[in-house]
Formats: C-alpha cells, sequence, structure tokens
C-alpha cells in the first residue's frame, strides 16, 4: 500500500504527496472576494509541503454562504484574486483544488467567534432555502422550499461556478454534499420530506446531488478529477447511513466522480458523536471496499504516523488535515522529517531542515 509521501495520479493531475489541506471556512471575506489574508493562509500551507491545497467553501450565490463573511465564486470579478492564489500555489508545487458548496437552510448566520447565530435581513441576512420548510434548529425561522425551477437553477449556479473555478486555474473540483448544507439536505431523509421527484425514495433524495455532478462532469476537462465530500452518516436514527452512502457512491463513481471525501453529521443539532482520533475513517475505509472508489479520510487526523498509518492499512487514498494545519502550516514537512521521508525544502528553509 503507498505511504504518505507516496505520489497519487488521478486523470492527469499528480499529486506530490497524499496530503491535502481540507476545506475550512475562513469568515474573511467581503461580498465573496478572496484577499489577501487568503492569499497567506493558503500558500503557506503550500510552502508547509501539502500536495493538495483545497479553499474554504465557495458560495455558487450570495445566498449560499453560511455567512456574510464567506468565500464566493457567483460572478466573474471572484476570479482575479482566485487565480492570483492558484498561481502561487503552482509555484510552490501544490495542487490547487476549490470546494463548490450552497449552504441551503443552515446559511444567514454570524461567524463563529460571533456565536453562529441567525442573522435577520435587518442584520444584513437573507431567507434561507431547503428542501423542505423545516428549520435547521426548531427556534430558527423556517426556509423557503424550494420549487422545481428553483433547483434547475441551482444546478446552472453549480456549472458556472465550475466554470470560473476553471477559469481561474484550479486543478480539481470539490462538491460539498456534507455537513447539513443544501445538497446533503436533499440527500437526508431527516430534512427532506418532499412529495416530487426530489423527495421520498433514495433515488429522490440523491437526485439533485447526481444531476449537479452530471452537469460539472460535462463541462470539466475529462484531465480534471473531480470530488465529492459527503457525510457517510447522520449519526442519528432514521437519518442518512452508511448503506446509503455506499450505494451512492456506487452511481457517483458511473458519473465520473474521482474521490469521496469522508465525513459525517451536521444534519441536525444535537447529534451523538462518536468521537476519537480519526474518528471517520472507518467511512473512508469502507467506502473505499464497497464501493470501490477512492477516498479521503477526514477528522481528528493529527499525528504524522496515525496519517501514514490509514494509508498504508488502505483505509483511505488521501488524508485531509484540517485544524492541525491551522496549529501548523507546515505539518506536512514535520511529518516527513519524523517519517524519515526525503522531500524537497524551500532554499530559504533549508538550514532549518537539515
Amino acid at each position: 500500500m503507498p505511504h504518505l509521501f507516496e505520489p497519487l495520479n488521478q486523470r492527469s493531475v499528480n499529486f506530490p504527496n497524499r496530503i491535502a489541506v481540507s476545506p475550512m471556512c475562513q469568515y474573511s471575506s467581503e461580498n465573496g472576494f478572496a484577499n489577501d489574508w487568503h492569499l497567506v493562509h493558503l500558500v503557506s500551507r503550500a510552502v508547509g509541503g501539502a500536495g493538495l491545497i483545497m479553499t474554504e467553501a465557495a458560495a455558487i450565490e450570495p445566498q449560499g454562504r453560511i455567512t456574510p463573511q464567506d468565500l464566493g465564486i457567483w460572478q466573474d470579478a471572484h476570479i482575479e484574486m482566485l487565480a492570483k492564489i492558484v498561481e502561487s500555489l503552482h509555484h510552490h508545487g501544490a495542487v490547487a483544488g476549490i470546494q463548490l458548496a450552497h449552504a441551503g437552510r443552515k446559511a444567514s448566520t454570524t461567524p463563529p467567534w460571533d456565536g453562529g447565530g441567525e442573522l435577520s435581513e435587518s442584520e444584513g441576512g437573507w431567507t434561507p432555502i431547503a428542501p423542505s420548510a423545516i428549520p435547521f434548529r426548531l427556534e430558527s425561522p423556517a426556509p423557503k422550499a424550494l420549487s422545481i425551477e428553483d433547483i434547475k437553477e441551482l444546478i446552472a449556479s453549480f456549472v458556472n461556478a465550475a466554470q470560473r473555478s476553471l477559469a481561474a486555474g484550479f486543478n480539481l473540483i470539490e462538491i460539498h454534499a456534507a455537513h447539513g448544507y443544501l445538497l446533503h439536505e436533499f440527500m437526508s431523509p431527516l430534512s427532506n420530506q418532499r412529495t416530487d421527484e426530489y423527495g421520498g425514495s433514495f433515488e429522490n433524495r440523491i437526485r439533485f446531488l447526481c444531476e449537479v455532478v452530471q452537469a460539472v462532469r460535462n463541462i470539466l476537462p475529462d484531465q480534471m478529477p473531480l470530488w465529492v465530500r459527503i457525510s457517510a452518516i447522520d449519526w442519528i436514527s432514521d437519518g442518512w447511513d452508511i448503506e446509503q452512502s455506499i450505494a451512492l457512491c456506487h452511481i457517483l463513481k458511473s458519473l465520473g466522480v474521482d474521490l469521496i471525501d469522508c465525513s459525517s453529521g451536521g444534519i441536525v443539532p444535537g447529534e451523538k458523536f462518536v468521537v476519537g482520533a480519526g474518528y471517520q475513517t472507518a467511512f473512508s475505509d469502507r467506502l473505499r471496499r464497497e464501493a470501490k472508489i477512492a477516498t479521503g479520510a477526514v477528522g481528528m487526523i493529527t499525528e504524522p504516523a496515525q496519517a501514514d498509518q490509514i494509508l498504508r492499512t488502505g483505509q483511505a487514498d488521501m488524508v485531509l488535515i484540517g485544524r492541525e494545519m491551522l496549529r501548523d502550516p507546515y505539518w506536512a514537512r514535520r511529518a516527513a522529517k519524523q517519517l524519515r521521508q526525503l522531500v524537497s525544502v524551500p532554499k530559504q528553509y533549508d538550514r532549518a531542515w537539515h
């Protein structure tokens, strides 16, 4: 089995190692624009040696933002700064990925350091949208249930965002269908109580995601990988479960998805997580084995030996490091040193590493 610093090839993209910076919201944009914070934040992790740098969730339309400070890619004007970031990521040897997202009923909130509560329209917020008019929290205002026409327009928005991602030079696109955001809301029976072709049966609940994937894949070059992040389980009875995830992954693979980024939860408040080191790797392992698709493991992966063991035992094809990358932008270089792997270091830093 591969190890942490073995390259991975998908389509025509060569990942120099199996370490990815997981998408992590920075809540630091204005009107969706990337800025110098995003440049420094992302590029420093490339200098730090990660093979893949993923942006935070980039909203496909303004009302798809979790907060008004979210990154966006709903207008052409967003491309210029993102292209500058991508160019710098490439200069430092990293693959550049972007996560396309819509927050659904979890939109229009304040940043977490301001409490994460709902924003009213008078405070700069908006009415969230969802598959059904069911709020995320019982005390929250009900979101607007989407019409069939609304769904078709959102599919077009995902496609337009993907085209802008191509224009910015990204090497990889990930579609966010996890953590209780819009696409996941359609998948889970806990949030989807529709009675039309987008609700009810498993086939109907996954229809929106499959249509988005198919539409995006159709406009991407054949040589460009397409990933999907899912919540493998909802951590609550009668919700989305691992068996449905396996069935979904078989379908996504047939639609041209190259890797499943395996997370979990987020659909309702108060889920009872079984949390511990690498607590979600069992999901990436099972989906990889049973759906015969490449997977990424994410969640409380903090130590180099732990990440390496996930790969060597075949539980995933990539590891996505989140909060540990916030603590240490040079995690990948520290991992190489601990695992005694010879990797190149920027000449400016060489005297500190050898």
